[in-house]
């Protein structure tokens, strides 16, 4: 039956549906393919290199790659993109960020995919709160508030011993929202921090 999938049918299904990251069971409901037809297909289409697979059980088209943040949100979670990448996106610190950087209630972890490195740093649980749902490209990304995405980076820098962000846009920081946000690490020290760099 997977035979009867030709590349074009394949890949027009898909992108019609807006699925430019995909997985097994997304082609084995789209098609109507039992699990070993579907495996079969993928790995055909793989060998060939008219899909490639950035992470294990996602696939791509290299001729229409998923935006980086929502595959950042996909390829590990659960996560949300915060730090330098967010403050980037949200205007607090001027350098371009070439590396997609999240936060996790899990492990830390960091790969390269699609000619990108993503990482992805571990938060405490209590504090994996502070973002929001943006869309763009017929995608939606998770992604951290101005103020959460500074206290994060704040707090790591703390934890690795470094001393906390000197150039950034205090103009686009709420003290009071960001002293919210770094409570959650329960971290007098940390609250110490937030206060001096923003008085």
């Amino acid at each position: 039956m997977a035979k009867l999938v030709n590349q074009t049918i394949f890949a027009s299904r898909l992108k019609s549906k807006g699925l430019l990251l995909f997985g097994a069971g997304d082609v084995q409901i789209i098609f109507n393919l039992s699990k070993v037809a579907t495996a079969s297909l993928l790995h055909r289409y793989k060998k060939r290199g008219f899909i490639s697979q950035p992470r294990r059980g996602l696939y791509v088209f290299p001729d229409a790659l998923p935006m980086d943040f929502f595959f950042a949100n996909k390829a590990y979670g659960p996560s949300y993109i915060s730090l330098e990448t967010a403050l980037s996106y949200h205007g607090i610190i001027p350098e371009t960020v070439y590396e997609v950087t999240s936060v996790t209630p899990k492990a830390t972890r960091h790969f390269e995919a699609m000619g990108k490195i993503f990482s992805y740093h571990k938060i405490k649980k209590i504090a994996y709160r502070g973002y929001q749902i943006k869309k763009q490209q017929r995608t939606s990304f998770y992604i951290a508030d101005a103020e959460k995405a500074f206290v994060d980076t704040n707090y790591l820098r703390l934890v690795n011993g470094e001393g906390p962000i000197s150039r950034f846009n205090k103009e686009k920081i709420n003290t009071k929202k960001a002293l919210g946000y770094a409570r959650l690490f329960e971290s007098p020290r940390l609250e110490l921090v937030i206060r001096k760099i923003l008085k």
